[in-house]
């Protein structure tokens, strides 16, 4: 069996495959004679005739009147019966959607009797359809007053579905229509003629040297359509334009004065060149993207699974747990009606003996009567000794009738079940839905790889695991949420990230094959360069006086007798110079990120780079600590600093301190004005060293948000430096110190 294929620029498609795009969305079969409504969707002709808004020359026309243009692309149709727009009415205030034969809901906005009165003009009874809903997108379309006039054949698609059923029906043969019985098989079609012709046939009707030799002739078909396409409005006039804001072809007269007078419209060339090029791009991208579809699909399959699998097993796990409950009332109830019928039989035995006892009360009947014959008993010792016996007796009935107590409570007050709160349990009674985290930023870090930490509330049932998911925010492609494997703690690690990428991320739990719904989207922002890792350095420069070091991760600076003494030598002024420490790995190539954090109380830390050059005048000349204009970096506001930013030093260092994060006097970044310099000291400090571009960046770390940057002299290694004085204290990040950075011959 040949199959019939559209041809495409990269492959050819089994017309067989399409069939989902030629299902009309209204009738639910083949496309026949589809329209193009104004929201782009193919709609059948018979799925729309019936409700269309009929025109006013329409509506005053006789059934059997009918004006049809043959150069035309549509045909007017016969007004609907009355019966069939009567129950078309009926049902529109019921529906709203296509039913299986087509069937459109609408809105009637002229109401009409739904019986014909004898002599009644039948067109007086005709309702005024003003719009309707798309079967595909459930717009409300409205056809304004041309109705179907107004609406395009869409022919490409036309003959998309007849190539489609040749293709079904490739062993019924399409038969000449003007052969005599009987009919051969058709060999052409004329798309002039509209009819189908064998060989002999065809040379009859279309002879050489008549003007029907020229007609356009293809392979057999059933489907004609006109060679040109016509304009709507303009019934005589062929299309030759493209209107961009109504998205439809249009023409010349559209244009000059018609609807379409002061829209932007482009010609019929350039629209058929931008939209197949679109339509090519798309398609050359949907089939470049065919292994990602597949894998994809394949993803899909495996969570229709996996759904299907944990539907049933959550369904057997109800079904055991109603069961078990079942079980357990079961239980009760045999139980606690045990009880009560015990206690009831206990009861009436009772009540039923103290009756019978009362019952001998009674004169010539039980205890009394045989008291009275005992009375008769003449001889004295033979009364004496019943008598003896049978008073007692009496005595106790005597007493049991002054004091009347019932041997047994009727009452069951005391074996009232109380259900109350089991119904509310039971009203109550749902799926385990777990928690829904929350990502806690405080402890979250995210540099080239990323620590997500999470928690539940205090309250919250434990989980059996918890999946966590990150994509990072492309302004230039879409991109996609990345899952992790199960994790059964509150902290995961995420390898691999992108420098200087904004990144989502959102984590939910599990329990019992029940999902919780996902957290709230956090966003953290990758650094501009990988960590840099390092301790402080014990041994270069480091002053074992002023500086305390807590096992290389953190470094305080405190006041001491050193300091006290080094007062003495000041007459005027308090000045006193800083302590330097710096890290114990430096760098000599590529681009490179550190995080610290500066305590809150500290007087002044100076952070930065610098070089090995810089720092051996650091520690190895002697200094005149009484004069601050010395040191470029003393923190002293006298001016010394305002010059040695005009050229690149072999180091960078800004001032922090009080609580302030104060940008060096001078920058070329910004102004000497106080409140451009000094700005709110940022709980995470970061630096950027690009060795290559000769330049130092100063970030906020929580938002990376670059708060300076500056020309820098890499000339020899750059070290991490850092100064402080007075007291105050600088802490290394954990990431920073995790990750030991080691130079190779070719290190980045």
């Amino acid at each position: 069996m040949s199959v019939v294929s559209v041809q495409s620029s990269q492959s050819s498609v089994p017309i067989k495959n399409i069939e989902r795009e030629l299902i009309c969305p209204g009738c639910k079969e083949l496309f026949t004679h589809p329209l193009i409504l104004p929201c782009q969707h193919s709609v059948c002709h018979k799925c729309v005739k019936e409700v269309l808004l009929l025109t006013h020359e329409d509506s005053f026309t006789d059934a059997g009147s009918e004006c049809s243009n043959s150069g035309s692309p549509r045909s007017r149709l016969s007004s609907p019966s009355i019966d069939r727009l009567d129950r078309l009415g009926r049902s529109a205030s019921l529906r709203r959607s296509f039913g299986r034969r087509g069937r459109i809901g609408f809105h009637l906005f002229s109401s009409y009797r739904s019986s014909t009165p004898t002599g009644k003009k039948r067109n007086s009874l005709i309702p005024r359809v003003t719009n309707f809903p798309c079967p595909g997108c459930q717009h409300d379309i409205d056809l304004g007053e041309r109705g179907i006039s107004g609406l395009f054949r869409n022919f490409t698609l036309e003959n998309i579905v007849e190539r489609y059923r040749q293709a079904a029906r490739a062993a019924v043969a399409i038969m000449c229509n003007l052969c005599k019985p009987p009919p051969v098989e058709a060999t052409k079609s004329c798309m002039d003629c509209k009819a189908s012709y064998c060989n002999e046939c065809f040379k009859m009707h279309h002879p050489w040297g008549t003007p029907k030799a020229q007609h356009e002739y293809v392979g057999p078909t059933t489907n004609f359509r006109p060679k040109v396409l016509m304009c709507p409005e303009h019934e005589m006039e062929k299309v030759n334009m493209y209107c961009e804001v109504c998205r439809r072809p249009v023409c010349h007269l559209c244009k000059l004065g018609g609807s379409h007078a002061n829209h932007k419209v482009t010609s019929m060339s350039s629209a058929y060149k931008l939209l197949k090029e679109k339509l090519s791009r798309s398609i050359h991208y949907l089939i470049s993207k065919e292994d990602q579809v597949k894998t994809q699909i394949s993803e899909l399959d495996e969570l229709i699974t996996h759904t299907q699998h944990n539907g049933e097993t959550s369904t057997r796990e109800a079904n055991l747990h109603f069961e078990t409950l079942f079980n357990i009332l079961e239980e009760r109830k045999t139980e606690m009606l045990r009880t009560i019928e015990v206690n009831q039989t206990t009861r009436l035995e009772k009540l039923k003996s103290q009756r019978e006892e009362y019952q001998g009360m009674l004169e010539n009947s039980g205890l009394v009567g045989y008291a009275q014959e005992v009375l008769k008993e003449t001889d004295q010792s033979c009364f004496v000794q019943t008598a003896k016996q049978l008073y007692p007796r009496i005595q106790k009935a005597t007493e049991a009738l002054r004091s009347f107590h019932p041997a047994a409570d009727p009452s069951f007050g005391d074996f009232a079940v109380d259900v109350s709160k089991e119904e509310v349990l039971l009203k109550e009674l749902g799926f385990s839905i777990p928690d829904v985290p929350v990502i806690d930023q405080s402890l979250s870090r995210v540099y080239n790889e990323g620590l997500i930490c999470w928690l539940l509330a205090e309250d919250s049932s434990p989980t059996d695991h918890y999946i966590l998911e990150y994509k990072k925010l492309d302004d230039k492609a879409e991109t996609t949420w990345l899952a992790t494997e199960k994790i059964y703690g509150n902290s995961k690690v995420v390898c691999d990230l992108d420098t200087n990428s904004l990144y989502n991320f959102r984590v939910k739990s599990c329990k019992k094959s029940v999902y919780s719904s996902y957290s709230q989207e956090v966003a953290f922002h990758t650094p501009p360069a990988p960590v840099f890792s390092f301790l402080f350095d014990d041994k270069c420069g480091f002053n074992t006086e002023r500086l305390i070091l807590n096992r290389r991760q953190s470094v305080e600076s405190v006041a001491g007798l050193s300091l006290l003494l080094g007062s003495e030598r000041i007459q005027m002024g308090s000045y006193m110079c800083l302590d330097y420490i710096i890290g114990d790995t430096g760098i000599d190539r590529g681009s490179h990120f550190w995080v610290f954090r500066v305590e809150p109380h500290s007087y002044l830390v100076k952070v930065g780079v610098a070089s090995d050059t810089k720092l051996q005048e650091w520690f190895h000349n002697p200094r005149d600590t009484s004069s601050p204009r010395y040191d470029h970096d003393s923190g002293h506001d006298s001016g010394s600093e305002d010059t040695c930013y005009d050229s690149s030093q072999p180091f960078t260092l800004v001032t922090i301190g009080m609580g302030k994060f104060i940008i060096p006097k001078g920058s070329t970044a910004t102004t000497s004005d106080y409140s451009n310099r000094v700005l709110p000291m940022p709980q995470r400090i970061g630096i950027c060293l690009d060795y290559e571009k000769g330049r130092v960046y100063f970030y906020d770390a929580d938002n990376m948000k670059c708060l300076w940057e500056r020309q820098v002299d890499c000339t020899g290694t750059m070290y991490p430096a850092f100064g402080l004085m007075g007291s105050g204290g600088v802490h290394l990040e954990e990431i920073i110190l995790g990750k030991r950075l080691g130079y190779t011959g070719d290190a980045q």
